[in-house]
């Protein structure tokens, strides 16, 4: 971060100065009171079972040179600065998107309901091929850790990649109105959140198009071309399509699928035709390379820069994460799951070439209506595919023993893990996916320990 003045930041956030020195310098910012660095600005949020604002002595105590409030202080501490603001989370917000104001360098902003990460990931790695990048980190993609990304923006960086998600209406609004982006990218449209989304994807796809209202006019948009809704979508804007099909203005073909190592195909664009190697399976990750492919081309990219990016890509967290154990592997996809990315993934584990398939899946959340359906099909799906052992895991996940009759059910994580690894035999391969809350990095911990 840029050093700047009390009184600048007091001035971006429309606060009051109560005590301190205008002009005292701050160069870090910091919202966890466990987390100070000497000099830093903390700003204390307020979540359901948490106020900031106990922590404001502390963390001034610990280091930090002053602190936003929205409560008067009764005690002060001296030689600290105390900038009141009406709302501690918004004037957040307000600072990051004056910081971001600062800059003048393209940004990527990227949503959907699968595949978010991975296209931030894919983009950058483009990116970075020729511009000092930076990108949202873990999952810094909301209404606090978006505003931190921004924070971090130095004068080193030349572009900048911005994951944003979301499970209601007006969140992409909130966190575009700080971006800016003068490229949107909407990887799909699922059924993730769509309980808190009217209940159908229509009502998804309204959440998702928020994106357009701050892309910048002469902006791009970039949405997956072979998604049902996307693919009709017309927003205001210059826009391309990517995918397989024949609609598409960057297109996807000859693809070869290598199992876990990967895929060749070939992109080919109004411009160039590109031969590219991605170093992740699944066939969906052709969506992240031709998005990059986009997102390159636009902003000026060789072909070669553009091919060893995609080349360079690797996968972060529990996302597609292969583990070898001797003749043993793991997919460890474990981070988030929907219905579309549990399918995909079951696909990408039934074409590896291995002796014997194993699938342990849970609990996927927020499907509202859909949870019984989505679950069953899970199951079905790992039927047809003639997957060999699947161990379903948690209350929704019951339906998909329901799907297919051979899958074993477990209710919590722990009563299976001992049939999991049982199961886990030499030669086989094994896919690990739920939602992030049914905490199946255990099983993953577990497995690799064996």
């Amino acid at each position: 971060m840029r050093s700047y003045s009390v009184m600048d930041i007091c001035l971006a956030v429309k606060g009051a100065l109560l005590q301190g020195d205008g002009q005292m310098m701050v160069r870090t910012i910091t919202t966890d009171s466990r987390k100070i660095e000497e000099g830093s600005l903390f700003i204390p949020l307020v979540g359901e079972r948490f106020d900031g604002h106990d922590y404001i002595a502390s963390a001034l105590k610990d280091g930090a040179a002053g602190c936003f409030t929205s409560k008067l202080p009764f005690d002060t501490m001296e030689g600290k600065f105390y900038i009141l603001v009406e709302d501690t989370l918004l004037a957040l917000k307000a600072l990051a998107s004056w910081y971001r104001g600062e800059f003048d360098l393209p940004m990527v902003q990227i949503t959907g309901s699968a595949g978010k990460t991975t296209t931030k990931e894919m983009v950058a790695s483009v990116l970075s091929q020729k511009f000092s990048t930076l990108k949202t980190e873990a999952n810094f993609n909301n209404a606090i850790g978006t505003p931190q990304t921004l924070l971090r923006l130095d004068d080193t960086h030349e572009a900048a990649v911005i994951e944003t998600g979301m499970n209601h209406f007006d969140e992409i609004r909130y966190l575009g109105d700080m971006v800016r982006p003068d490229v949107a990218i909407i990887t799909n449209v699922g059924d993730a959140h769509v309980e808190n989304l009217g209940g159908t994807r229509l009502g998804v796809l309204q959440a998702k198009s928020e994106i357009f209202d701050n892309l910048k006019s002469d902006g791009l948009a970039i949405l997956n071309g072979d998604d049902a809704l996307l693919r009709e979508l017309r927003p205001n804007f210059r826009t391309v399509l990517c995918g397989k099909g024949e609609n598409c203005h960057v297109r996807v073909s000859e693809i070869v699928e290598r199992g876990i190592e990967g895929m060749d195909c070939t992109i080919t664009t109004e411009k160039e035709s590109y031969a590219v190697h991605i170093p992740s399976p699944g066939a969906f990750m052709i969506y992240p390379a031709s998005m990059a492919v986009a997102v390159g081309e636009y902003l000026g990219l060789t072909v070669e820069e553009i091919v060893r990016g995609i080349a360079a890509y690797t996968s972060v967290g529990s996302r597609m994460r292969v583990v070898r154990k001797g003749d043993r592997l793991m997919i460890d996809d474990c981070y988030n799951a929907n219905p579309q990315a549990m399918e995909q993934a079951l696909e990408t584990l039934a074409k590896t070439d291995v002796p014997r398939r194993m699938a342990v899946l849970g609990d996927m959340g927020e499907l509202g209506d859909l949870t019984a359906q989505a679950h069953r099909r899970v199951g079905e799906v790992t039927a047809r595919l003639g997957i060999d052992t699947v161990v379903a895991i948690g209350e929704k996940s019951r339906a998909i023993a329901e799907g297919n009759p051979k899958a074993l059910w477990f209710a919590t994580l722990e009563e299976a893990l001992s049939a999991i690894v049982e199961q886990f035999t030499d030669g086989t391969a094994v896919l690990v996916k739920a939602s992030h809350a049914m905490e199946f990095t255990k099983i993953v911990k577990k497995l690799e320990e064996v």
